[in-house]
């Protein structure tokens, strides 16, 4: 088998294939044929694929688990790190978290959502900027729920295994992660672990949570969508969030005119 040419993909069969990851999932393929065939070929050709026609016919018919993941790690690219874009952490911790302390006296809760959290590293750093704020501050309910659409993603994230990036503050490494002797990276704390819950969710899902969200995180995500999609899901990120509510977004994003949110900083929108 020859592993240094890519399988070929019919016209049909490509059409096939973007409407059926659009339905389902709103990633936007219809300009990525190339990168279908090169991303996909290799992995193919390992499971015993001559071409791509067999594979995407099993995968419309069974929608497998196991072939979805396949396409979707493929496709779109889980990587993320520590501190990622870190204004937005400062705006957080200066200026929204003194705000819900106040506002959020009562119940003694604050809900984040951390969608697309791909390997975890998103919401475990919004969970050790909740901390460091709440210390001190009496007995908050910090838990924040993670989602990903991708399953390998997900279960690397509670494995919570890292390599430790040189901004880290040193007292944070200290207090929220342990050195792993065998590989040599560092290990998310139990107590940080615990505080961050991970789910599999896939944002084309109808969004029914039990309470609103006072943040959302959900940046990197929508680059893989159509405009119609990218506003349908900004919608719906707007009907889950508490009034007054904060949506952030990658520094490569923007929503636009938006008339349902007000923008207070560089990609980062509040509910009006």
């Amino acid at each position: 088998m020859d592993f240094f040419h890519d399988l070929t993909v019919t016209d049909e069969d490509f059409h096939k294939l973007v409407q059926f990851i659009q339905k389902n999932y709103g990633i936007d393929l219809s300009k990525k044929r190339a990168l279908i065939t090169s991303r996909l070929s290799h992995s193919l050709k390992e499971r015993g694929y001559t071409s791509m026609k067999p594979f995407l016919e099993h995968l419309f018919q069974t929608k497998s688990q196991e072939d979805l993941e396949l396409v979707l790690n493929k496709l779109t690219t889980n990587y993320t790190y520590f501190l990622r874009e870190k204004d937005h952490f400062t705006y957080l911790s200066n200026t929204i978290l003194p705000q819900l302390a106040v506002a959020r006296q009562r119940e003694r809760s604050v809900s984040i959502w951390s969608a697309g959290c791909s390997s975890g590293e998103e919401p475990y750093t919004l969970s050790i900027y909740l901390k460091e704020f709440f210390s001190g501050k009496g007995t908050w309910d910090t838990r924040i729920l993670a989602t990903d659409i991708s399953h390998q993603a997900m279960q690397k994230a509670q494995i919570g295994l890292y390599d430790m990036p040189a901004d880290m503050p040193e007292a944070w490494v200290r207090r929220y992660f342990t050195k792993d002797a065998a590989s040599g990276k560092y290990k998310v704390s139990k107590a940080l672990r615990d505080n961050v819950i991970f789910r599999p969710f896939n944002l084309m899902e109808p969004m029914h949570f039990r309470r609103k969200f006072d943040v959302i995180f959900c940046r990197n995500v929508m680059i893989y969508f159509d405009q119609p999609t990218r506003d349908a899901l900004v919608s719906r990120f707007y009907d889950v969030l508490e009034p007054n509510g904060y949506f952030f977004i990658s520094h490569s994003e923007s929503l636009g005119q938006n008339p349902k949110f007000r923008q207070v900083s560089p990609s980062i929108y509040q509910k009006r």
